[in-house]
C-alpha cells in the first residue's frame, strides 16, 4: 500500500490507506480513543475502537513513529475534513520516555520562557505552530530569490574564512587556519562587489557571524543576511528603489499566501504601499525632536526609539510601516561607501520595517583612487592581503554600483509580529548561548 500524506486523506474518503508520521496526541479514555498522527503536511485523526489496538499504544508517548493503515472517511469536525476508522497501528520507532515538553500544546515566548523555548528547540518544532514560523521564514526567502532571479541577478556563495578583518572593526570572530589568524565574515561585502565585475547583479542568502558583546531583542552573534549588489546603476536612487520593489513583493506574496499561519500568530494587518516614504536623517531628529520634545539632532545614527516612532508616524501619516532614512552624516560612512557631492553625507539608506533597521542600502565608492584615500583615512592598510584583490578588481573596472545587507532574521520576526530576532531564528546564538 502506498502511504498517504495527511492533506490527501480526505481525497482518499471510502477507501483503504495507510499514513506513516509521529504520534502527536492521544486521548485513550475508553470506549472511543483518538490519536492524531502528525507528518510533513499536518495532522490525521485516527478513530481507535478495537482494544487491541489501544494496546499497541500503552506505554508510549508523542514522538513514536507510527504506521496507520485503516479506512478514510470524511468528517468536518476532524483536522482536514477526515479520519481514520477501524485503523490498524504498528509501532516502527517507539518512545518510552516521556519527553520534556508537551508538543501539542501551546508553547510560550513569553519573554521569562525564552530559554526554555531554545533549550528544547529540537524538540518544539515539532509543535504546528512553531512550524508556521519556520515555514514563513521560508517563504520569505523564496520570495526573495524569486524576484531577484527574475530581475536578472546571479546567486552566489562566497567565502566566511578571511584573512583578517578586512571591513574593519574589532568585532570578529578570530580562528586558527593552518597556522595563521583568520576571521569568520562579517558579510560577503568586498566579494560581492568584486563579482559585480563578472555579472553585474549578484545575491547571496546566507550567515554573517558578528562578535558584538550584546544581549538585546535584535542582536545575535550569527545572523543569516541578504546581499545583493547591482552595476551600472544611474545614483542611489536605484538601489533603493530595488530593495523597495524587492521588499513590497516579498512581504505582499507572503502575506497572501500565508495569510492563515500569519493570522493564528495574530501577525499585524500589513500597511504598505508600492513606493516607501523617504526621510533624510535630520528630518526625521527633527520630527521626532518636536514631538517627543527629547533633542537628538546632534546624533550620527537614529537611535532605537526614533526608528520605532517614525514607523509610526509613516503608517499613520502615509499608510507605509515600511521607510528609508537617507543622508547619514559622513562620520557614519564605512570605507566603501560614496560621499555625496557636499563631501558631507554619504550616499546610504536604512531601510526600517515596523520600527526595526531591516536593511542598509548605500552607493559604493567604485574609484580606485578615492577608495584608497578612504581606507586610509579609516586606519586600514590598503596592502593587506585581504585588500589586494578587491582593490585589483576596482583598479581593473568596476561600474558604479551599490546594494544592501538585509536581516533575513528581523525581517521574518517583524513580519510575524515576534518580540524577539530568536524565536524566528532555528538554533539561535548569542552571547550565551551554543546549543543545541
Amino acid at each position: 500500500m502506498v502511504r498517504i500524506l495527511t492533506s490527501d486523506v480526505v481525497e482518499h474518503a471510502g477507501k483503504e490507506i495507510m499514513v506513516r508520521g509521529w504520534l502527536h496526541k492521544k486521548r485513550l479514555i475508553g470506549g472511543i480513543n483518538f490519536i492524531l498522527v502528525r507528518d510533513r503536511r499536518g495532522v490525521v485523526q485516527a478513530v481507535l475502537q478495537d482494544e487491541k489496538e489501544v494496546e499497541k499504544l500503552r506505554g508510549l508517548h508523542l514522538g513514536t513513529v507510527l504506521e496507520v493503515t485503516g479506512k478514510a472517511v470524511k468528517e468536518e469536525r476532524a483536522p482536514g475534513g477526515a479520519e481514520i476508522h477501524q485503523p490498524k497501528i504498528t509501532v516502527m520507532v517507539p518512545v518510552t520516555e516521556e519527553p520534556p515538553i508537551e508538543i501539542d500544546k501551546p508553547l510560550s515566548h513569553r519573554s521569562e520562557n525564552l530559554d526554555t523555548l531554545f533549550d528544547t528547540r529540537h524538540l518544539g518544532l515539532r509543535n504546528l505552530d512553531e512550524q508556521k514560523i519556520f515555514r514563513i521564514r521560508a517563504a520569505l526567502v523564496q520570495n526573495i530569490r524569486e524576484f531577484l532571479i527574475n530581475k536578472e541577478f546571479v546567486e552566489i556563495h562566497t567565502p566566511k574564512l578571511l584573512a583578517g578583518a578586512t571591513e574593519g572593526g574589532a568585532e570578529v570572530f578570530k580562528t586558527d587556519y593552518f597556522g595563521k589568524e583568520a576571521t569568520l565574515a562579517q558579510s560577503p561585502q568586498l566579494y560581492k562587489q568584486m563579482l559585480v565585475g563578472a555579472f553585474e547583479r549578484v545575491f547571496e542568502i546566507a550567515p554573517a557571524f558578528r562578535a558584538e558583546p550584546s544581549a538585546t531583542t535584535r542582536h545575535m552573534s550569527e545572523v543569516y543576511m541578504l546581499d545583493i549588489e547591482m552595476g551600472f546603476i544611474e545614483g542611489h536612487e536605484d538601489v533603493l528603489d530595488m530593495v523597495q520593489d524587492m521588499t513590497y513583493y516579498t512581504l505582499s506574496k507572503t502575506y497572501k499566501d500565508f495569510s492563515d499561519e500569519l493570522k493564528s500568530w495574530n501577525a499585524p494587518e500589513l500597511i504598505l504601499k508600492e513606493k516607501f516614504p523617504r526621510y533624510t536623517v535630520a528630518q526625521v531628529h527633527a520630527l521626532y525632536t518636536k514631538a517627543i520634545g527629547k533633542d537628538v539632532t546632534k546624533e550620527k545614527d537614529l537611535i532605537p526609539d526614533e526608528e520605532k516612532w517614525i514607523c509610526e508616524h509613516a503608517k499613520k501619516e502615509q499608510g507605509c510601516e515600511a521607510v528609508f532614512v537617507t543622508n547619514f552624516p559622513k562620520e557614519a560612512m564605512k570605507f566603501y561607501h560614496r560621499l555625496s557631492d557636499d563631501g558631507q553625507t554619504v550616499l546610504w539608506g536604512d531601510l526600517l520595517f515596523r520600527g526595526l533597521e531591516i536593511a542598509t542600502c548605500p552607493m559604493r565608492e567604485n574609484r580606485h583612487e578615492v577608495l584608497v584615500k578612504q581606507m586610509k583615512a579609516a586606519g586600514l592598510d590598503p596592502k593587506h592581503p585581504g585588500y589586494k584583490y578587491f582593490l585589483e578588481a576596482m583598479k581593473f573596472g568596476l561600474p558604479a554600483h551599490g546594494g544592501c545587507g538585509f536581516g533575513i532574521d528581523r525581517l521574518a520576526e517583524k513580519t510575524i509580529g515576534l518580540g524577539n530576532i530568536k524565536e524566528a531564528t532555528l538554533f539561535p546564538r548569542d552571547i550565551n548561548r551554543l546549543t543545541p
